[in-house]
């Protein structure tokens, strides 16, 4: 077993339950880990043989330009797609981050973290 880690993507995107923040946008980072069967790829070194993280980073990147009120429905949409797109992952850990949120005082990033596992 092995684990493939995206850390630090980050976005700007539309997330968030106030009208303004789905006009003006906000930063957000995207932390993903995934756990699958990687001995094919340890002795063949072949792309074939594991999970492709550029295939990762764009569907990540995909549902984050798809707006949301809540980061807990985001990081929904971003485990299904890899459950549907890579069925060989095992387990799918994300954290997703909204930089500086509008709470009404000085906060750096509010974070949601959903795990899966098969």
């Amino acid at each position: 077993m092995g684990t493939i880690i995206l850390e630090g993507m980050e976005f700007f995107a539309f997330h968030g339950c106030f009208k303004e923040e789905q006009i003006i946008g906000s930063r957000f980072t995207v932390d993903l880990q995934i756990e699958t069967d990687t001995k094919g790829a340890e002795q063949s070194d072949h792309l074939a043989d594991t999970v492709d993280y550029v295939k990762l980073y764009r569907g990540v990147k995909s549902e984050m330009e798809q707006k949301s009120h809540l980061l807990e429905h985001v990081a929904n949409r971003i485990v299904s797609y890899i459950r549907n797109d890579f069925p060989e992952i095992d387990r799918i850990e994300i954290k997703i981050a909204k930089m500086n949120p509008p709470i009404g005082g000085k906060i750096r990033q509010v974070c949601f973290k959903l795990i899966w596992v098969k």
